[in-house]
């Protein structure tokens, strides 16, 4: 059973990649176009263009999730990404209470250790990123044995 999971690994990192790219994408243009509900606390309206941190942030929402959505320079992206997430939660929320659940911080936090994972992980399957580099995924698992079994 767990081999088959291992042989399912890539495709679900890659569909987590998808899911959390485009969520992101989708808060940075809502925030940018008033598009999806608009930004937060503006009742459906977009932060104008250069306040500081909100429209920078919308902007890395949208160019980074686009990017991570499609997985094209999937790890330097999502650095960006979580980074801003983290800045987002311990200078915007954090300072309101403790816990995410308090100081409506939760978004931020999963964000960002969404984002954190994905710098680790790769884009996985169906990203940009290997058709670019020209390997699949059964390409990268024998030389990852490999290194496993000279470990």
């Amino acid at each position: 059973m767990s081999a088959r999971l291992n042989t399912a690994q890539p495709y679900a990192v890659g569909l987590f990649r998808v899911v959390v790219g485009l969520l992101f994408a989708c808060h940075g243009a809502a925030s940018l176009f008033g598009v999806l509900g608009g930004a937060v606390g503006t009742k459906g309206g977009t932060i104008d263009a250069g306040t500081w941190p909100g429209w920078y942030a919308a902007v890395i929402q949208l160019v980074c999730g686009s990017l991570v959505l499609l997985g094209l320079g999937t790890r330097a992206a999502a650095f960006l990404a979580s980074g801003s997430m983290a800045y987002a939660y311990f200078d915007v929320h954090q300072p309101n209470a403790l816990w995410p659940m308090e100081n409506g911080g939760e978004a931020s936090a999963m964000f960002c250790w969404a984002f954190l994972l994905l710098i680790f992980t790769g884009s996985g399957a169906l990203g940009l990123d290997r058709l670019f580099a020209g390997r699949t995924v059964t390409e990268r698992e024998p030389s990852a044995q490999k290194a496993e079994v000279a470990a």
